[in-house]
């Protein structure tokens, strides 16, 4: 009995330590190789977790910011797996704001494919080149209409930019760098958006001045950079400057930004290049004309004066931004106070019309490209977006859940039990940029077959065709209006 007993306990101990052996070096799963073993017990947990919450606890539609279903479709498009959903669908389609995007009678002709998320990828290239108004050096059309918001090298840990860039040049789409710089980790491949914030970072001088030959140095060391934006606010934290805590500011961090290490980095809420649109006009075309680059800018919406006396300036000079990039108040990657994060800046769907309709009254709304940035990462609402006017997708925390965010909501801590926004060595060892990078890719890919299906359903060729005819938003018990009628515009192309 005892032998046997020492024998069973002997398997046990092997089983243990081969299980341990394979989910710490073997396994593709963030959490599992973070946490060998009881990593298994969260994807049990999750399999019973719809058969509790129907009964006990909640429904698949109430976990925010992303609820199960909005997951478990990144997810299983990121892995290539089945990423339909059975049975009908379980939304309020009668609730207030909810939209439905309108079908043709005669599809738009396409050959069909079998096994959703495997489908042969679309070439879906955006409908404009940027730049080409203002007849930019190096005018440039994006390969993708979808492609990847900013998101700093600090924020997010080596091995998440790593993956997502690495993605971003299998999915054929851009990475924008985010106000950090461009570290090593951005230049394994992808087109770049350098993105330039109030910190100046990789093109300030010692005192954090703007300096255009630290920018012509760092354009010169990253030959995939494509175009240059501006961020004057961003939807998470609009009119408050970017904290980086001193112990995510490490060697390679201050080196990339051009500060001193392990103290914290403070960008102030202001730029100091320029302080009205006149500047800020001047400053664009400065950049352009040294760099060639075409330049954007971007921001989240408060008042819309500024927006109405931009867009006067641009018509009456015929100069300005060749994109506007509008960031929703309901978007945010990292750390930011929570009445900034609830309460500062106006939602996408209010901010980006209001914006558009002062360049359309202006007629100057066909002259730029537009780009949308808010929880799009989903066919329907990059769908809204168009017909609203964007001729670009921008995602951030979708592309972080494709390389194995959870939604823990601890990404201020440096805690990140995926790895995605830590830089922490241990933590980061279960994010593995090859693996996840291919993941990251296919999310892409089904993002854009899905985008592409529908377009094709609603009888056209390209999602620059859709009007804001093509979606109905419920706007009471069984009463629709279409978003020209509630917006009062189809946008200009």
């Amino acid at each position: 009995m005892l032998i046997a007993l020492a024998i069973a306990s002997g398997v046990l101990v092997v089983a243990i330590l081969a299980v341990y052996i394979h989910d710490r070096w073997i396994s593709t799963d963030n959490i599992i190789r973070n946490y060998p073993i009881v990593g298994h017990f969260r994807y049990w947990f999750i399999e019973l977790g719809p058969k509790l919450r129907q009964y006990i606890i909640a429904d698949n539609n109430e976990e925010l910011p992303f609820n199960r279903d909005e997951r478990d479709w990144i997810y299983r498009s990121a892995k290539g797996e089945n990423n339909y959903f059975g049975f009908g669908t379980d939304d309020q389609i009668l609730e207030i704001g909810y939209p439905i995007i309108k079908h043709a009678v005669f599809s738009h002709g396409e050959v069909s494919f079998s096994g959703g998320a495997h489908d042969k990828m679309h070439g879906v290239a955006c409908a404009k080149t940027l730049g080409e108004g203002h007849k930019r050096a190096k005018a440039w059309r994006p390969g993708s209409i979808v492609n990847v918001s900013a998101m700093s090298y600090g924020a997010l840990g080596a091995h998440a930019i790593e993956a997502i860039n690495r993605g971003a040049k299998l999915a054929g789409c851009y990475h924008n760098t985010g106000e950090g710089g461009i570290s090593p980790h951005h230049k394994t491949g992808a087109d770049l958006i350098y993105q330039i914030g109030t910190g100046y970072f990789g093109c300030r001088d010692e005192a954090g001045r703007f300096w255009m030959d630290k920018l012509l140095e760092t354009l010169a060391g990253a030959p995939t950079v494509r175009a240059i934006e501006i961020k004057l606010s961003q939807g998470a934290k609009p009119g408050k400057g970017g904290v980086l805590p001193a112990a995510k500011v490490t060697d390679e961090i201050a080196k990339i930004r051009g500060i001193k290490p392990h103290e914290d980095c403070i960008s102030p809420n202001n730029h100091g290049a320029f302080s009205d649109v006149k500047g800020l006009i001047r400053f664009v075309e400065e950049i352009a004309k040294v760099t060639g680059f075409p330049v954007g800018i971007k921001s989240a919406v408060g008042h819309t004066d500024f927006w109405s006396e931009l867009a006067a300036e641009m018509k009456a000079s015929g100069q300005g931004p060749d994109w506007i990039t509008i960031d929703g108040g309901e978007g945010g990657t990292g750390a930011a106070p929570m009445v900034f994060t609830d309460h500062v800046s106006l939602p996408f769907r209010v901010g980006f019309p209001r914006v558009y309709r002062a360049f359309l009254q202006e007629k100057m709304a066909d002259r730029i490209a537009w780009i949308a940035s808010a929880k799009l990462g989903f066919p329907d609402r990059a769908i809204v977006a168009i017909c609203l006017g964007a001729d670009l997708i921008n995602i951030a925390r979708e592309a972080m859940l494709a390389v194995g965010c959870i939604q823990a909501q601890i990404c201020h801590t440096g805690h990140c039990p995926s790895g995605v926004t830590t830089h922490n060595a241990r933590l980061q060892h279960g994010l593995v940029p090859a693996v996840q990078s291919l993941r990251f890719a296919k999310y892409i890919k089904s993002l854009q077959n899905e985008l592409m299906a529908v377009t094709h359903a609603c009888g056209y060729e390209h999602p620059s065709q859709f009007t804001a005819e093509d979606v109905e938003i419920c706007c009471g018990p069984e009463f629709f209006k279409t978003l020209r009628e509630i917006e009062g515009y189809t946008p200009a192309r």
